[in-house]
């Protein structure tokens, strides 16, 4: 008997490899699916300019790394003791307005060149939701807890996110003609914005996508994570104790769904080798000094060594 319906997902020729060189954009799920590329070693880069949660947000800061434009003192404001940009997550503020300006105009220069290079870009989209900052009429990144009063809230289109997807693409494929593109939707809940109000953001954000990706070619791909979490886990324990974030166990599971998507066959045996590796680093002995211990070590040197003789950009 089936107790539960898996998701049939559309294999890519295009799969990704120890030699692959990948972007992951977008919301707080975007770092949760990193932090596995990073484990497995994979070459991966994450949200440059911190979390970003909705298309637009994306496809401003891609603009300026691919443009080459710079910020400057306009772009900057200062707040409770600090420097922020409303374009940049809060983990990029600063103390001091010139460091937060060279910060920024680092990264995006750092970013065109990941973007040049990356031969697969994974781009989460979180929520149709966006804030207006009312004094500039500028739709922000992050509101950097500035009085709600100052913003206004509005939903975006299907129509306003296709345009913006496809400013994206155009965007990236103006420096790399070659890159492959995974879009998902972040399975994060967003309940602050209401129940109803969530399922219309990602049904926006979904609709979009689908419309988008339907008519490209098999380098454009949606790989359905917030159905997988929707349609196959369903069940509470699969969330983190806010009931808003998937846990460990689901977070897992969704990657291991797009592993065997996107991640070619003969990278497995290698993930392998590495899991062994990095499970034998977090390994802490009794006795750090015992002829056992010293041993092991070895042991797991050798296989280290021999990891890198076969991929030297892998390091532990």
């Amino acid at each position: 008997m089936q107790f539960r319906t898996k998701i049939p997902i559309l294999q890519t020729d295009f799969k990704i490899d120890y030699n692959a060189k990948i972007v992951s954009l977008g919301s707080c799920f975007a770092v949760n699916m990193a932090e596995k590329f990073d484990y497995f070693k994979f070459e991966n880069a994450c949200n440059p300019f911190g979390i970003l949660f909705h298309p637009l947000a994306i496809e401003k800061l891609i603009d300026f790394a691919v443009s080459g434009k710079q910020f400057t003192e306009k772009d900057v404001f200062f707040h409770n003791e600090r420097w922020h940009c409303f374009d940049a997550h809060s983990d990029l503020s600063n103390s001091s307005k010139d460091e937060l300006i060279a910060n920024l105009n680092a990264i995006v220069t750092a970013a065109k060149s990941k973007l040049q290079a990356a031969s697969h870009i994974i781009i989460t989209y979180g929520t149709s939701w966006i804030y207006r900052h009312l004094e500039t009429n500028a739709i922000v990144a992050n509101c950097h807890k500035v009085p709600q009063a100052a913003f206004s809230k509005e939903i975006l289109s299907v129509e306003t996110i296709k345009e913006s997807m496809q400013n994206t693409l155009d965007l990236i494929q103006k420096i790399n003609p070659n890159v492959n593109f995974i879009f998902t939707v972040s399975p994060v809940r967003h309940l602050k914005d209401g129940f109803v109000e969530n399922q219309l953001s990602k049904a926006h954000l979904i609709s979009a996508i689908y419309q988008t990706t339907n008519n490209k070619q098999q380098t454009t791909n949606y790989f359905p994570s917030y159905e997988i979490m929707m349609d196959e886990l369903r069940d509470y324990r699969f969330y983190a104790e806010d009931m808003i974030h998937p846990n460990s166990v689901a977070i897992d599971y969704i990657w291991q769904r797009f592993s065997e998507t996107f991640i070619s066959e003969e990278s497995h045996s290698i993930m392998k080798e590495v899991e062994t590796i990095q499970k034998g680093l977090a390994h802490r002995p009794f006795n750090l000094n015992s002829e056992s211990h010293q041993q092991f070590l070895s042991k797991l040197n050798d296989k280290m060594v021999k990891l890198q003789k076969q991929l030297p950009q892998i390091q532990f």
